[in-house]
Parts: structure tokens; sequence; C-alpha cells
């Protein structure tokens, strides 16, 4: 399983890949597409794990609404 910093490295460098696509003289708008939407599908599941797995030890140490407040973050990425 990947750990976030490799998740966040690989949306870094899927952006950089869409850049210079956009950079260069024979570019694929295709290709860019795919790479972002491919960066936005990376984005989602970080948020997702991290939601899951961080933000409830985060939040239950701080808060005793754990609950609710997770469930209002869920929605607020949806």
């Amino acid at each position: 399983m990947k750990t976030t910093e490799q998740r966040i490295n690989n949306i870094i460098g899927q952006l950089q890949g869409a850049k210079k696509m956009l950079a260069g003289y024979d570019k694929d708008c295709f290709m860019v597409i795919v790479q972002l939407k491919a960066a936005r599908s990376a984005v989602s599941s970080l948020m997702n794990k991290i939601m899951t797995e961080e933000m409830s030890d985060c939040l239950s140490a701080k808060n005793k609404q754990y609950e609710k407040i997770a469930k209002i973050f869920k929605e607020v990425i949806k």
C-alpha cells in the first residue's frame, strides 16, 4: 500500500507531466486530459484515505463529537 507521501509525489508527477505536455509544440490534448483526470482521481483517493484513516485519530483526540464532524467533512469533500 502506498504511503501518503508516495501518493502526493504521484500527484505532483502527474501534474508536472500535464504541464510539460501543455508547454510542448506537439501537444496531445487527449493525453493532457487523461493526465489531469488521473491527478483528480488521485487527489480524491488521497482525501478519502486521509478522512478515513488519519482524521479519526486527529478529531477523536480533540473532540467528542467526532462522528458528526467526520460526516460533515465527508459531505463537504463530495
